[in-house]
């Protein structure tokens, strides 16, 4: 069976400028691959009315359904429903239910509505109205040559709202869909190209298809899989591939629960084994705590820029040319002025004091107290202050997640 196509089209000068990023194309790809659509196309054009018209009538003669967003504001350059009434040779008539919910809009703020919103209420005739409570502006829905086409407002939450409220169980309803299954396998400490080279040896079927996403702070790799591949199958492929990655895998998303961050993972195991941490960073500034704000078994956090200022005041004894020694007496003290069961220590090398600034490598030793015993995790990062800042808090919170769920340490 073959899937539906599916294109987004987005209209706005401030996005072909750069000016604003588009993340509702983004966000309604995924939703519509979730469902089982084949997304074929992102299509971008500003505010000129004859390219929104050729746009239209091309994406009409292609796509199975396009979802549009932008342009059905009240100001002059919103051109959204003037391009669909001349690209399809249909006249805009005033809705009645449109414009009460417009005025209603403004009522619930206590304002008085511009004349120039009665505009938004000039709908293509025979369309489907989309009712919007977040907004002034409405959308609607239509059927034309062989794409079905719905259009809603660019502001996300207005976009999002319509798409759950209306147009969700539209598309349900108008086609058959074999939804996809996304199962992405969450690493860290690992780039794509060992990755790909880890799992090289494994035959991925042609059937799905194998992607990979580096952020900040992970890689991601992805397994989109058909519809009707057999479920154990798909498994049995996911944790080969999360097998042959080994450590650097943190979480495995798509199974059915809740997507995992690494903050996540490490707040499920802290909370499940009953521990309590201590946390002393430097060069991470603040960052490895604000990570994990909120929790519960995070006992005391203390940044101090300066490992001699450090040692001074825990009155411990600093070793300069030797941070592991330095971080196992900052442990033992912490430990001992906190009650903490947990305690991690991160440190840098010395020559990150002397400019801070210096995109040169430096080592960063993160070491971690627990049942007595001390594991260590050193480093070398490189990159301006805000790089080494994020990749020395994820250090530390890396080993923690792999001390926690029995992992090697590296």
């Amino acid at each position: 069976m073959r899937n539906p196509t599916f294109e987004v089209f987005s209209q706005g000068e401030e996005i072909v400028t750069g000016q604003v990023v588009d993340t509702n194309a983004a966000w309604l790809s995924q939703q519509a691959v979730a469902m089982g659509f084949n997304v074929t196309h992102h299509t971008t054009v500003g505010d000129k009315l004859e390219d929104l018209v050729q746009v239209l009538l091309d994406i009409s003669a292609r796509a199975d359904c396009c979802i549009c967003t932008g342009g059905l504001g009240p100001t002059s350059d919103d051109l959204t429903a003037e391009a669909v009434a001349k690209a399809f040779d249909i006249p805009l008539a005033f809705d009645e239910i449109a414009f009460s919910q417009i005025e209603q809009f403004f009522r619930n703020r206590n304002r008085q509505m511009p004349e120039c919103n009665r505009k938004q209420a000039m709908l293509p005739q025979g369309s489907i109205r989309l009712a919007n409570y977040k907004g002034t502006a409405p959308g609607f829905a239509l059927q034309q040559g062989c794409c079905w086409f719905a259009f809603v407002p660019g502001v996300p939450s207005e976009m999002r709202h319509l798409f759950h409220e209306h147009i969700q169980t539209m598309l349900a309803d108008r086609f058959v869909l074999q939804p996809s299954q996304l199962i992405t396998i969450k690493t860290i400490g690992i780039g794509e190209s060992d990755l790909q080279e880890r799992i090289s040896k494994i035959v991925i079927p042609p059937q799905v298809q194998l992607g990979f996403r580096a952020e900040l702070g992970e890689v991601q790799t992805k397994l989109l899989f058909p519809g009707d591949y057999p479920q154990l199958q798909l498994e049995n492929l996911a944790h080969q591939v999360a097998s042959a990655i080994g450590d650097a895998v943190f979480a495995i998303d798509g199974f059915g629960h809740q997507s995992s961050d690494l903050v996540s993972v490490v707040d499920h195991l802290m909370a499940e084994k009953g521990h309590a941490l201590a946390v002393v960073e430097t060069i991470s500034q603040g960052l490895l705590a604000a990570k994990m704000i909120g929790m519960p078994w995070l006992l005391s956090a203390v940044y101090e820029q300066s490992i001699a200022t450090l040692t001074q005041r825990l009155s411990v004894k600093n070793h300069p040319d030797d941070l592991i020694t330095t971080a196992k007496v900052l442990a033992g003290a912490v430990q001992k002025n906190t009650g903490a069961n947990m305690v991690l220590i991160q440190l840098t090398s010395s020559a990150y004091y002397i400019n801070p600034h210096d995109d040169k490598a430096v080592t960063v030793a993160s070491t971690l107290l627990a049942d007595g015993e001390y594991k260590h995790a050193v480093r070398s990062l490189a990159g301006d202050i805000k790089r080494k800042q994020h990749q020395a808090a994820l250090l530390s919170l890396d080993l923690l997640r792999r001390y926690l769920q029995g992992k090697e340490i590296i």
